[in-house]
């Protein structure tokens, strides 16, 4: 049985209120982050051995990426080049955070003085380049060469035996699933309708 996606909050703001690009970026993070920890859990329960520990941050940091790169292809449909700036600058930066927190509390501090946060920021810059050079569309998502390219990242950060396996894992259950994951939440932050009233509870008199 496949690990249950999590709940991901449809709304993050009050109707009122006006949601800036940086502030939606923010919630993307987060959501993004929720997206691939339950995405490593499917990987695991499908026989993929990704340890605790380096490896497991290893893959994390890839599907991150990956997110965050297609986050910022829906955000530039959604706000225009002016808009996507501000918030692609936040999704990294509270991205790198997440990891940053993590990382140091479970692998201990990195040599010199290092931080996890500004080496998740370099990786991004440099692969997200990388990802710019694929498809992405508003209807279908992310091209077979996006995802594919995903499969490949993740190739040698997975045990030799697991290694065969992995890109067709990715591309024909992870990905999808994924995808439409932060596709919905990136809907629902956007999204300017007021949230739904709750059904008043009946009190019988």
């Amino acid at each position: 049985m496949m690990a249950t996606p999590p709940r991901l909050k449809a709304q993050w703001f009050k109707p009122e209120q006006a949601k800036n690009p940086a502030q939606t970026g923010s919630a993307i993070a987060f959501i993004a982050w929720r997206v691939a920890s339950h995405t490593i859990k499917r990987l695991r329960e499908a026989g993929f051995d990704i340890d605790a520990g380096p490896a497991y941050f290893g893959v994390l940091r890839e599907l991150l990426v990956f997110l965050l790169a297609g986050a910022d292809r829906i955000a530039y449909a959604r706000l225009g080049g002016e808009g996507r700036t501000p918030f692609t600058t936040t999704l990294v930066l509270r991205a790198s955070e997440l990891l940053d927190e993590n990382e140091a509390d479970l692998l201990g501090p990195l040599p010199d003085g290092a931080s996890y946060a500004d080496r998740f920021v370099e990786q991004f810059n440099v692969l997200s380049g990388h990802y710019a050079e694929f498809g992405w569309s508003d209807d279908e998502g992310p091209d077979f060469a996006f995802t594919r390219y995903l499969g490949h990242r993740l190739e040698p950060l997975v045990p030799e035996k697991d290694r065969r396996w992995v890109l067709d894992q990715v591309m024909a259950a992870e990905v999808p699933e994924a995808v439409a994951m932060l596709r919905k939440a990136m809907d629902g932050v956007f999204s300017s309708e007021p949230r739904r009233a709750r059904r008043a509870s009946m009190s019988g008199e």
